[in-house]
């Protein structure tokens, strides 16, 4: 049912991904599926660019696809069908854009407790969840 299941990541606070991360390889497990995560870097504003050395990108880019490939090694599926993407932009329009380009069946997302200001989903999840042209698990911890 689920063939490609994909899992946005959040490499500042991966604790809060793995409840989503376990699911995902529980789901993967039953249908002999792919896990793929994601994570999405954000946008420096151009502001701040000056400041920053000619080689950020490459340097962000480069700690980003190694803490998410180490990451992806712990995954407990056979490496064949285990992958990983670092994208940058806005978290929500990757993700969603990510689940159209692999042809996944499902988004598993992490949501952390709710607090006044996101009282049922972050930002990001609740948009995730009313776009998606696939399915969308919201895993709590």
């Amino acid at each position: 049912m689920f063939k490609t299941i994909l899992v946005p990541v959040d490499l500042a606070e991966v604790e809060a991904a793995k409840p989503a991360i376990d699911r995902a390889v529980e789901l993967a497990q039953v249908w002999d599926g792919t896990v793929r995560l994601i994570y999405v870097r954000s946008i420096v504003p151009v502001t701040y660019m000056e400041f920053m050395p000619p080689t950020f990108d490459e340097e962000q880019q480069g700690e980003a696809e190694k803490k998410l490939a180490d990451l992806a090694a712990k995954v407990k599926l056979p490496a064949e069908r285990v992958s990983a993407v670092v994208r940058f932009g806005s978290t929500y329009t990757e993700v969603l854009d990510e689940a159209e380009k692999t042809g996944a069946d499902l988004i598993v997302i992490g949501s952390h407790r709710p607090s006044m200001a996101t009282y049922l989903l972050g930002s990001n999840a609740s948009t995730i969840v009313r776009h998606a042209k696939c399915s969308v698990l919201v895993v709590r911890a």
